[in-house]
């Protein structure tokens, strides 16, 4: 009999006493102790079973659930002696900083230090006892919301040093999401503030703790060292390219079929499901499928974006909104299915986001939405240099919606791409006028060192637009080789008897004896021309009258077309 689908439930032991779908990933239980690792950072995806992992790890560990033997019987750790013997044997702390998304950093500590408060209170009864002192119970009840930070830093330190003397046993600790918060902090422009904050509390958490007898940390990236790892030397990290733990996380192939399985599925559905949901890779293991997608598919038959529709995408599409010319052309890449090579430090440095292309596409790659399709360089001396595509379909189309909302107000681009077949000079100004007028800004960080504006970040975003509107009848490339140069846009139909057209983009430039926009416009005509950018159509066997030519001049927000 098939196993009711549980949505959102990240509860062991609710799965386990209402028997509802879950695949057995206890295997990790083994792996993990076996390590004999001191603290490990273990990175994934959002919404790749890192929660249930660590709530899976509590049930089993912690002497709370001393008499649940019950809820590991039938599943892979239970089939070890050994481990039966230790289960429900130790103290746990188990914190999470999942909801920690606040917008303001006195907020965000206080969030911190109210969840720490909290686990302060399920324990108060150990303060009962006469092995506690005056002092001891002192310090317990200074442990609030509004504590100060040098109690705060203390905090998880000494909630181990306690229950290590009430139950003579050190302390495990497991930390879910730590750098939710972080990726907040960089957003909301308290970075510096958190890292002072969270720095404390880790060294004092992880580092210089004798109660300490193991802990683990979650999250979707790997912070840079130099930021809030700085202290921690005993620190093991795994992410994404790491093999350890490779199937711990996500679901492997075999798994979902034998899922599709028991729910009755077609087998004809299961090239769909991996067209959607299959791509992620960790380590050498590949195939491994969104555990999020398809549990909701199993649940409800449809095919969507259903991780990308839940939260945790503005980071992201910030970074590519504001980035520059070279990371909209790698976007414009991916999203032909085409791959980007890219240098991949997965130590994340914040503060290098706003001018790294790199540095995005690493985020990217742990975030993930990219995959690594092939490996140029791997030398440990180096930074590895990979190439890197979009995950999946479900991927392609999170950020195809995420690129037509960019240019929603009034539909503009709709109505912009439907002059320029028409061959409509004034309506393709007047429409592209208002689109710069409006989203402008809205591309254009207006962060370089001498406070210029960069027309090319419009102009990219714009090429998004045109891939993302146009993808069903057109293939839309930029910056490519053709003739004798390169032009900067190129709409190639998939049907040779539609129009096919080229732009070619200018910003007026006094340097080039240009005293005017028309100016401008007519060189932009002038370099199609010269440089026989229709070369690659004509071969195609597009006639020369089907293929329209424009020229565009940018000064700032302003824009003029020409027709060739």
């Amino acid at each position: 009999m098939a196993r009711e689908i549980a949505i959102g439930i990240q509860d062991f032991s609710k799965l386990r006493e209402k028997n509802c779908f879950y695949i057995d990933k206890t295997s990790f239980i083994k792996e993990w102790w076996n390590s004999n690792d001191d603290v490990t950072l273990i990175t994934r995806p959002r919404r790749f079973g890192k929660t249930l992992n660590l709530n899976t790890l509590e049930c089993f560990f912690s002497n709370k659930y001393a008499e649940r033997s019950d809820l590991f019987e039938g599943l892979e750790i239970w089939k070890d002696e050994e481990f039966r013997q230790i289960q429900g044997t130790y103290p746990v702390i188990f914190i999470s900083f999942a909801g920690i998304k606040y917008t303001k950093y006195e907020s965000t500590r206080r969030a911190i230090n109210g969840l720490i408060s909290n686990i302060y209170n399920l324990n108060r009864e150990i303060m009962e006892d006469k092995r506690f002192s005056d002092s001891d119970r002192d310090f317990f009840h200074k442990v609030s919301m509004d504590m100060s930070d040098e109690v705060a830093s203390m905090s998880l330190n000494r909630l181990c040093e306690y229950m290590n003397r009430y139950y003579g046993k050190k302390c495990i600790i497991l930390l879910d999401e730590y750098d939710t918060p972080m990726q907040e902090a960089y957003v909301n422009g308290f970075w510096d503030e958190l890292v002072a904050y969270t720095r404390a509390l880790f060294n004092n958490t992880f580092k210089t703790n004798p109660s300490l007898e193991r802990g683990i940390m979650t999250g979707i990236t790997k912070v840079s060292k130099e930021s809030i790892f700085s202290d921690l030397n005993n620190l093991t990290v795994v992410t994404t390219t790491s093999n350890r733990y490779a199937t711990c996380f996500g679901f492997t192939e075999e798994e979902v079929f034998k899922a599709m399985d028991e729910q009755g599925i077609p087998e004809k559905e299961k090239e769909n499901v991996k067209f959607w949901y299959d791509g992620f890779t960790f380590g050498n293991v590949t195939d491994i499928y969104n555990p999020w997608s398809v549990t909701l598919y199993l649940d409800e038959r449809k095919y969507d974006t259903h991780w990308a529709n839940t939260s945790g995408n503005g980071l992201v599409g910030k970074l590519i909104r504001e980035g520059n010319g070279d990371i909209k052309s790698d976007f414009e890449r991916l999203l032909n299915d085409e791959v980007v090579e890219a240098e991949i430090d997965e130590q994340i440095v914040y503060n290098q986001l706003d001018g790294d292309d790199n540095a995005i596409l690493s985020l990217l790659l742990a975030s993930g939405y990219l995959k690594v399709e092939g490996i140029i360089r791997e030398d440990t001396n180096d930074i590895p240099v990979y190439q890197l595509k979009l995950t999946n379909y479900e991927v392609k189309q999170m950020f195809s919606k995420m690129i037509k909302g960019w240019f929603q107000k009034d539909r503009l681009l709709n109505k912009f791409v439907s002059a320029m077949f028409r061959g409509d000079v004034r309506e393709m100004n007047l429409y592209m006028n208002d689109m710069a007028l409006n989203t402008f800004s809205y591309f254009d960080t207006g962060k370089s060192a001498s406070g210029r504006k960069e027309p090319e970040r419009f102009y990219h975003g714009f090429v998004l637009g045109l891939i993302v509107d146009r993808a069903k009848d057109y293939i839309v490339k930029s910056n490519r080789e053709s003739g004798y140069g390169r032009y900067d846009v190129v709409m190639e139909p998939k049907d040779i008897k539609s129009p096919a057209v080229i732009m070619e983009f200018k910003v007026f430039d006094t340097y080039d004896e240009e005293k005017s926009l028309e100016d401008t416009a007519a060189n932009a005509l002038k370099q199609i021309e010269d440089k026989k950018y229709d070369t690659d159509l004509l071969a195609r066997g597009i006639p020369a009258e089907n293929i329209l030519k424009y020229g565009f001049a940018f000064e700032g927000e302003k824009c003029l077309i020409q027709k060739g």
